[in-house]
């Protein structure tokens, strides 16, 4: 059984006991129980059921296990033969989710 879900923008396809990064969720703290009802599609062998956009009554919950940051990212700034190079980073914050339960 599998879910595509909807959070921060982006879709995930999801099965129980998965494991994802999503985009920061602030809101939570480590252990708490998250629910997200935005739930598109919802397949249990031949049994799928595809929502408008979204499906009545279905939920993904899922455990929050870390709010951590990703990999730095390098932004170069660079103008040839103006002797300026500008050199800076970043790191996206992002929450990971554990995936306890699909409820069609």
């Amino acid at each position: 059984m599998y879910a595509v879900m909807l959070t921060g923008g982006k879709q995930y396809q999801v099965a129980k006991d998965d494991v994802l990064s999503v985009e920061l969720l602030g809101q939570y703290k480590v252990g708490d129980k998250v629910e997200i009802k935005e739930v598109l599609l919802v397949a249990d062998g031949d049994n799928v059921k595809v929502g408008a956009p979204y499906l009545e009554g279905s939920k993904v919950v899922a455990e929050v296990v870390a709010q951590k940051r990703g990999e730095k990212v390098t932004i170069t700034k660079f103008r040839r033969r103006k002797h300026f190079q500008k050199v800076t980073g970043h790191r996206q914050w992002f929450t990971e989710l554990k995936i306890t339960d699909i409820n069609a």
